[in-house]
C-alpha cells in the first residue's frame, strides 16, 4: 500500500503532491496560511535572549518597540516562522498584569490568515468566543484580532493578516 505522506494510504495513491496541495488549498481551510508566531511572555528580554540565542542557538532578528501595545519585543526567526519573546514595558499593562498574576512562559501563538474579517466572521457564525470582534490594524498595515482561549482548549490564539499581496 503505498504512503501519499498524509497518512491515507492506497485512497490516494494516484494523487501527485501538486495536486494534494491542490486539494488542501480548495478545502474550507484556505483561509489558513500558516503558524506566524509562538509568542513568550518574558520578565527580562536580555535574559531570555541569553537562552532563546545562547542555549538553544537561535539569531536574533531584531528588537521592536511598540508603543501602543506597551511591549518590546525581540524577534527570533525560526523556519517559516518566528520565536517572539514579548516583554511589557508599562507596569500596568494587560500582559505586566499577565505576567505578575500567571508568571513568564507561552502567552499565544499567531495564525496567519488571508482575509481576516472574513474568518472573524466565520468563527462568529461557529459560536467561536472572541476577544475582538473587529480586526486591529497597527500602524505598519498588520491587522490582527485575539480569539478567546476559552474557545481553543486554554490557548490564546492571534489572528494576522499581512498586508500586501501573497505569491
Amino acid at each position: 500500500m503505498p504512503d501519499d505522506g498524509l497518512g491515507r494510504g492506497e485512497a490516494c495513491s494516484s494523487v501527485s503532491p501538486s495536486e494534494v496541495l491542490i486539494l488542501y488549498y480548495n478545502n474550507s481551510m484556505t483561509d489558513l496560511i500558516r503558524l506566524n508566531h509562538v509568542a513568550v511572555l518574558v520578565e527580562d528580554l536580555d535574559q531570555a535572549l541569553s537562552f532563546w540565542q545562547d542555549q538553544l542557538g537561535l539569531t536574533l532578528d531584531h528588537v521592536e518597540t511598540v508603543s501602543s501595545m506597551e511591549v518590546k519585543i525581540a524577534f527570533l526567526p525560526l523556519g517559516e516562522s518566528e520565536i517572539e519573546l514579548v516583554q511589557p514595558t508599562t507596569e500596568d499593562s494587560g500582559l505586566a498584569k499577565f505576567l505578575k498574576k500567571r508568571g513568564p512562559g507561552l502567552h499565544h501563538i499567531c495564525i496567519e490568515v488571508e482575509d481576516i474579517s472574513a474568518k472573524i466572521a466565520d468563527l462568529q457564525e461557529k459560536g467561536v468566543r472572541l476577544i475582538d470582534e473587529k480586526p486591529i490594524t497597527m500602524d505598519d498595515g498588520r491587522k490582527l484580532a485575539f480569539l478567546h482561549p476559552k474557545s481553543a482548549g486554554g490557548v490564546l490564539v492571534e489572528l494576522y493578516e499581512l498586508p500586501g499581496e501573497r505569491p
